[in-house]
């Protein structure tokens, strides 16, 4: 399933992904301190968020129960293909080539990197 999330999304998502189901007020909860959201602005966010398909909603009791319907992997895979293919065409050469000639590669990036391609090289040289 691709669905685009917007920043404010995004945030509201982070606690669904960390710890299933929540109710809004939880939500709100944890929200506040980094938004500073009501939660009539977490009911119009998980609104939103249901009519895209990325969270379903069960009647659970008392309160309503918030799941995220979106895989958080599948969310983050979708949000860099968009981003490369909107800022660097799609290559991921031309956005690593611009982090080098922008100097912000730490010595521990080029490391992990390194690692990253041995890998998807198979360990090859």
């Amino acid at each position: 399933m691709k669905v685009n999330l917007s920043s404010s999304e995004w945030k509201l998502m982070k606690p669904l992904w960390e710890q299933p189901p929540r109710t809004i007020m939880e939500l709100t909860a944890a929200l506040r301190t980094e938004t500073g959201w009501t939660k009539n602005t977490v009911i119009t966010m998980l609104s939103r968020l249901e009519a895209k398909g990325a969270v379903r909603c069960q009647e659970g009791g008392r309160a309503k129960l918030y799941y995220p319907a979106l895989d958080r992997r599948d969310a983050a895979r979708a949000e860099t293909e968009s981003f490369l293919g909107r800022v660097y065409g799609g290559s991921v050469g031309s956005m690593m080539s611009a982090m080098v000639d922008s100097r912000q590669l730490t010595a521990e990036d080029i490391a992990e990197l390194s690692a990253i391609l041995e890998k998807a090289g198979g360990g090859e040289s």
